[in-house]
Formats: structure tokens, C-alpha cells, sequence
């Protein structure tokens, strides 16, 4: 498994180079195809990247943005990433963009999952997908000790599966493993010398044992302290 591991004096400057990459990213697929869709976190970590994205000069009206993975829960949540990304990236120039949803109205995921799949479906392969990583080494909401763990890192699993883990208030919604491996450009955003270390130890691990394993052949992971 090879991965390129670019280091950055600051979260700053993080930010606002990865930002650039990306927008190079969707300018290039959209040069070529009609549509390009882009996959993002939800958390803080990925919200100076997305203040930069935003104001992004290329055609947005043609991007489709989904979410990784969501918390089952309205929008109106405080813990609903669905809207941190219509306040830090869905504004500016990326308004014009089309938000592919990972949550509808309903008491369980299974109850929706299959419309939301559907949705998504036409807009893969993703063009370019951004993620993090957790202590946990987990990435997305493929947690190490999730209900669907093996399914998720199943090669023939279904687009969106519900997730739930310990430690994880509400279900989850993510998209499964090989939908984000399958993205033609992969990004990995982790702060801190602990995440650098948690990422040196899950150097061969199984992905049932370390699932961001199952996205980092081919990506490039970018740190800053």
C-alpha cells in the first residue's frame, strides 16, 4: 500500500493549498465529463478547507457534493453535518452546486436508504473525495467495532449503509468502502502528532482492524501540527 504524505508548517496553509488542489481536481473532471461529484467530511477539521473551496472559481452548477458519512439526525441538529456544509461550503461561488443528501426525514436510515442510494448512484465514480481519520483509525462512519463493519469493507456492498457503533450517540449513515476507494482522487486531512502516530500504527493492519486502510492505497494524506 503507498500513500504520498505531504506535511504543511500550519493549518493555514493546509487549508488554502488543499483547497486548491481540489478545485484543480474538479476543473480537470469537468473538462472531460459533464458532471463531477465531490465527497467531504463532516466535523470541524475540514471547515478551513471548505472556507477555501467555497470561493472556488469554476463551474459549480455542474458539481454534485455529498457528504462521506451523517449522523441520522435533522438538519436543524447541532450535530447534523449536513449543516456545517451548507454554512462553510455550500455559500459563496458553491451555492451553485448541488447538494446529493445522506439524510431525509425518518425515524431509521433503513427507512430512506435505498432513495438516497439511488440519488447518488448517476454521480459515481466520485471525482474527488476528502476524509479524516479517527484515534480510532476508523474514517467515514466505518468504525472498528461498527455492526456493518465487514459489509462496509466488502467489495460488493451497496452505496449507503446504516451504521451503528458504540460511542456513537445516534445511527449513522456512510457511504460504504469501495464507493470512496473508487473516487479517481482521494485527500486525507489528520492534525497532531497523535494522528500522525495512529496512522504509522495502522501500517498493516487488516482494514477490520484499521478501516482507514481500506482508502489509503493511492491517497495523499495531508498533516499539519
Amino acid at each position: 500500500m503507498t500513500y504520498e504524505f505531504k506535511e504543511y508548517p500550519d493549518r493555514e496553509m493546509l487549508a488554502m493549498d488543499l483547497a486548491n488542489q481540489i478545485a484543480g481536481e474538479l476543473r480537470a473532471a469537468l473538462s472531460h465529463q459533464e458532471r463531477a461529484a465531490l465527497a467531504v467530511p463532516g466535523g470541524t477539521s475540514p471547515g478551513p478547507v471548505f472556507d477555501a473551496l467555497c470561493a472556488a472559481d469554476l463551474d459549480w452548477a455542474r458539481v454534485d457534493v455529498m457528504l462521506t458519512d451523517e449522523r441520522w439526525v435533522p438538519e436543524s441538529s447541532e450535530r447534523s453535518n449536513t449543516r456545517l456544509l451548507r454554512e462553510r461550503l455550500l455559500t459563496n461561488r458553491a451555492s451553485a452546486a448541488r447538494l446529493l443528501p445522506l439524510y431525509a426525514e425518518a425515524d431509521t436510515p433503513e427507512e430512506r436508504l435505498a432513495g438516497l442510494a439511488d440519488d447518488i448512484a448517476p454521480a459515481l465514480p466520485l471525482a474527488v473525495v476528502l476524509l479524516g481519520m479517527g484515534a480510532d483509525m476508523h474514517t467515514a462512519s466505518i468504525f472498528p467495532e461498527a455492526d456493518k463493519l465487514e459489509e462496509a469493507l466488502s467489495n460488493d456492498a451497496p452505496i449507503l449503509l446504516p451504521m451503528r457503533a458504540p460511542g456513537a450517540p445516534e445511527p449513522r449513515i456512510t457511504l460504504s468502502a469501495h464507493v470512496l476507494d473508487g473516487a479517481l482522487k482521494k485527500h486525507i486531512v489528520i492534525y497532531g502528532a497523535e494522528k500522525r502516530e495512529v496512522l504509522e500504527k495502522a501500517r498493516g493492519l487488516a482494514p477490520l482492524e484499521a478501516p482507514i486502510n481500506a482508502v489509503l492505497d493511492e491517497a495523499v494524506v495531508h498533516w499539519a501540527e
